[in-house]
């Protein structure tokens, strides 16, 4: 079956870095479209940034020029490289599949930013 599993969230001062990672399993990882979300508490879940087949990504615009998503087809891994982060980024961040309608989601992982 599928499987996503996020890791590297924790506890980062302002204006640290933070790189995750997803291990991806079950699916043709290099035909999937991969996406991370995140939701703070209290608001809904939002997309931060996708990665296609091809590499392109794409990134909302509170995190353009902080984060950078990168994806490893031969690892099965995609990964959000965060740096400058503000206590806004704080969040459980979590990771997607999409390959056409079939879509997956990881269990999320914790990222605090705080003094």
């Amino acid at each position: 079956q599928v499987q996503l599993v996020e890791s590297g969230g924790g506890l980062v001062q302002p204006g640290g870095s933070l790189r995750l990672s997803c291990a991806a399993s079950g699916i043709i990882f290099s035909r999937n479209i991969m996406m991370w979300y995140r939701q703070a508490p209290g608001k809904q879940r939002e997309l931060v940034a996708t990665i296609s087949s091809d590499s392109t990504a794409y990134y909302v615009d509170s995190v353009k020029g902080r984060f950078t998503i990168s994806r490893d087809n031969a690892k099965n891994r995609v990964y959000l490289q965060m740096n400058s982060l503000k206590p806004e980024d704080t969040a459980v961040y979590y990771c997607k599949s999409r390959d056409g309608i079939v879509a997956s989601w990881g269990q999320g992982t914790q990222v605090t930013v705080s003094s």
